[in-house]
């Protein structure tokens, strides 16, 4: 026991300075840690913590020229941002294309497909062979089946060069196989929606890039006086980005801009009621057409759906705001006179609302239900889809005024003077 105690007393200060030692290393190795631990990436935890507000996580979404679009509260959602974040620039062995879409940084540039088509394709086969024709322009109607009958006379008026697009708003689709051409038309079905709401959630402009011209019509139009394929070349020849049919004169109220005219191919300009244009280069006089019939080009299209408001389904403002995304607008936006429409004005979609003591929402529109003169109408005879309406376009009017507003003046700029409605 002697021994064994002298052994032990000898060796205490050789101990002590070894934990001394080990301590001094622990401390110097945990502050270089803690040094280094804002640069390390916190992505990964699910856990809130009180220095997240301190450290600087992301790049915003809003820096100009920043493709990586990471958020410091992306974890605390329960999503794993790490994908997002470029890899380290020293790491070759990763991939990184900052200019490939959004969310695709990762994959190889010649491997990426940023958009797509409504080409109907085969279950077998070679894919290559798929495709007989690829259709350059695509036309949609969104219709109901008790329509069916004047659909079916506006098909007719279309030639295999257009992809046939049909937005059901009653939910019936399979009832239209009666017809040859429904069997290679593409159908999407959502109840009591207007036609707005389908193109602002399968018209992206991704989607529809293969195709040359947009028609997105009403299902109410008379077409015996009208030919798809000679519009296309009115359209070409007078450089029309958006355009329109002329409508029959003599069928319902139109504005001034949109009636047919006997005398010439294509008109750009009018006359409207004194008052109406304060500057003769403005809707309604020029740069307008209406939204039951309008052609838009893929260019044009692409501004324009990202100009549709997700939560205004009826469209209302649309016609005077279109002009914002063609310049010049009051010679690239025209009604083509020579192909012609009537506006049947038939408010069907009207009959998909609420009735209200005992009458159907469009009773008192009659059938200017979708027409933009808003004025003729008394209050008392506007429904709540009318009013619905009258809301929508107020509403896109001060949203748009507003950002408009907003930019120039974070520019520094004095907003120009635009008395366009």
């Amino acid at each position: 026991m002697g021994i064994l105690a002298l052994s032990t007393g000898s060796r205490k200060p050789n101990e002590t300075m070894r934990i001394l030692l080990t301590t001094f290393l622990g401390v110097v190795f945990g502050f270089l840690i803690g040094v280094s631990f804002p640069t390390l990436s916190l992505t990964k935890s699910n856990k809130s913590s009180g220095f997240f507000p301190v450290i600087d996580l992301a790049y915003s979404e809003d820096k100009p020229g920043s493709k990586t679009v990471l958020s410091p509260w992306s974890s605390m959602k329960g999503n794993n941002s790490s994908s997002m974040q470029a890899p380290n620039s020293k790491d070759k062995s990763k991939i990184w294309v900052p200019s490939n879409p959004r969310g695709a940084e990762r994959l190889p540039p010649g491997f990426v497909v940023a958009e797509s088509d409504y080409y109907l394709r085969r279950l077998w086969g070679d894919p290559k062979e798929d495709l007989t024709s690829a259709p350059r322009y695509l036309v949609t109607f969104t219709v109901g089946y008790d329509q069916r009958k004047n659909i079916d006379a506006c098909v007719k008026k279309f030639s295999e060069n257009f992809t046939i697009l049909l937005f059901h708003y009653d939910g019936r689709v399979s009832e239209w196989d009666e017809f040859e051409w429904s069997k290679s038309a593409i159908h999407v079905s959502a109840r009591k929606q207007t036609k707005w709401w389908y193109a602002k959630r399968f018209l992206h402009p991704d989607i529809v890039a293969p195709y040359d011209y947009i028609f997105i019509w009403d299902e109410d139009l008379g077409v015996e006086h009208f030919n798809a394929e000679e519009y296309i070349k009115l359209v070409k020849k007078h450089g029309l980005e958006i355009s329109q049919p002329g409508l029959e004169p003599n069928k319902g109220l139109t504005w001034q801009m949109t009636k047919r005219r006997g005398d010439s191919e294509v008109h750009k300009i009018t006359d409207e009621k004194p008052g109406w244009c304060t500057d003769p280069h403005l809707p309604p006089c020029a740069a307008f057409v209406e939204i039951m019939a309008p052609v838009f080009s893929r260019d044009a299209w692409r501004c324009v759906w990202h100009m549709i408001q997700n939560d205004l389904v009826h469209g209302w403002g649309l016609d005077f705001a279109l002009r914002k995304c063609i310049e010049p607008a009051h010679e690239k936006i025209g009604v083509v006179d020579s192909q012609w429409i009537v506006h049947q004005t038939i408010p069907s979609l009207g009959n998909q609302g609420e009735s209200q003591n005992g009458k159907k929402p469009w009773q008192g529109v009659g059938k200017y239900f979708y027409h933009h003169q808003l004025n003729i109408l008394s209050l008392s005879d506007r429904t709540k889809v009318k009013e619905r309406c009258r809301k929508e376009w107020t509403m896109f009017q001060n949203r748009l005024a507003s950002a408009e507003r907003t930019y120039f003046r974070t520019a520094g700029l004095d907003p120009p003077n635009s008395n366009g409605h």
